[in-house]
């Protein structure tokens, strides 16, 4: 894939399930060529702290090498959403 998109969430995180239906509503849009996933920092807190996760959510979107392209925090809406995948996958 292109890219990926990685959403760090916490346990009982509001934000973090608005952020999660917004990129659930975005996939179908570019399911061909981004791939999601989501971890939860506290079931994985290596892992976030080796990402520099300090706030939830956090969604940060990678290339094909693993390169970070962009890190957000809070809830994007739909169009942000689309909007920083097509910078990157053109």
């Amino acid at each position: 894939m292109p890219l990926s998109v990685q959403l760090y969430t916490s346990s009982f995180c509001g934000a973090c399930t608005q952020t999660r239906r917004v990129l659930e509503r975005v996939q179908p849009f570019v399911r061909d060529r981004v791939e999601f996933s989501e971890s939860n920092v506290a079931a994985s807190p290596d892992d976030a702290e080796r990402a520099g996760i300090v706030a939830t959510p956090t969604v940060v979107v990678r290339d094909e090498s693993g390169t970070e392209l962009a890190r957000a925090s809070g809830v994007p809406t739909v169009d942000q959403v689309l909007a920083l995948l097509a910078r990157h996958l053109n």
